[in-house]
């Protein structure tokens, strides 16, 4: 009998027994060795509608293929992989004009595992928080051994969510202004991202105290609100930070939204503010990456020393852990907690 983080009513979840089938035709059954507490989780566990519960918490995971089901080609069993929670469809308008970054129906898995006599979706269509889980094999990305299993489960969200932002959706050119809002997880890959592009200036901003040394240690070259910048990246996804950002932007400057937002908010857009400044506001969802694309160049990144994947891991953390993990998450203690086999 396998365990799992199941979320069986919005707030309330907890460890419980699980059974999996075996992978259908396109699935992969894996083995999962680490993954990631990500703010996404929280928010879906706050957020979720009750009729599309219950569900396997968990979407930033790594482990080993154990099975596969007809038709797989691209992973066997034995191989380490990255789960990937936004793979193209490739047969969706965007996917067939050559855009599959705007995919917006990843594939998932058929209903493979239960919780008693529930069935139980993956959350993300993955499902993490598990011992093990069955997953796309599209969703299955291989990765190099010489990347242990808890620094590659960050690329399958917060990695490629930050980074792939600053590089794929805004496309931040060397000696660009830069500023990110939100100094998590996601917001020091930003930053990182945007070292990596060639940022001339990169400003911090977050109310709390240790997530601006956290950045200032990734890359950012200030901390505090910069002036006319290029990009404008809101990682926390408010009202509040949406005007933030729009005031920071120079000309022809770019708001980068990335944060999830909560049920019902609006944002106001001074029109003529945004019209006379010729300014621009884009959504990155999930960096609009792709993992077969992506993954390995991020692995290659920090294989190279480019990009610090050791450094976003602060606690190593049993199954168990997740509600404290939550609440450490919330008050801005930690910047990753890895859940680990």
């Amino acid at each position: 009998m396998e365990r799992g983080v199941v979320l069986s009513e919005v707030g309330r979840f907890g460890v419980a027994a699980i059974e999996l089938e075996a992978p259908g035709p396109g699935e992969v059954s894996v083995r999962v060795e680490a993954t990631g507490v990500c703010h996404s989780d929280l928010h879906f566990v706050e957020t979720a509608r009750e009729e599309a519960l219950p569900v396997l918490l968990g979407h930033e995971g790594a482990g080993v293929v154990e099975a596969v089901g007809d038709g797989v080609s691209n992973v066997a069993p034995g191989d380490r992989v990255v789960l990937g929670w936004r793979s193209p469809c490739g047969h969706c308008r965007w996917c067939m004009r050559g855009t599959p970054r705007l995919c917006r129906t990843p594939p998932v898995a058929g209903e493979r595992m239960r919780s008693g006599r529930a069935a139980l979706a993956g959350f993300l269509g993955l499902g993490t928080f598990a011992t093990r889980t069955v997953v796309p094999a599209a969703a299955a990305i291989p990765f190099p051994d010489e990347l242990p299993f808890d620094q590659a489960c960050l690329l399958g969200c917060a990695v490629a969510t930050g980074v792939c932002s600053a590089l794929n959706t805004a496309e931040v050119w060397a000696g660009a202004r830069v500023g990110v809002i939100g100094c998590g997880a996601v917001g020091l890959c930003v930053v990182q991202g945007a070292r990596i592009a060639g940022a001339e200036e990169i400003y911090a901003i977050d109310l709390d105290e240790r997530k601006l040394e956290a950045a200032l240690r990734f890359g950012a070259t200030h901390t505090g609100e910069g002036k006319r910048l290029d990009f404008v990246f809101d990682v926390v996804g408010r009202p509040e930070t949406v005007a933030q950002g729009l005031g920071l932007l120079g000309h022809a400057g770019t708001l980068v939204h990335i944060g999830l937002p909560l049920p019902d908010t609006e944002a106001a857009l001074p029109l003529p503010y945004v019209f006379d400044r010729r300014l621009r506001l884009v959504v990155s969802h999930g960096g609009d990456h792709v993992p077969a694309d992506d993954f390995p160049r991020l692995a290659r990144l920090a294989l190279d020393g480019e990009l610090d994947l050791a450094g976003l891991v602060t606690k190593r953390i049993a199954l168990d852990d997740i509600a404290q993990a939550f609440e450490e998450m919330r008050r801005g203690d930690v910047i990753r907690s890895v859940i680990v086999a």
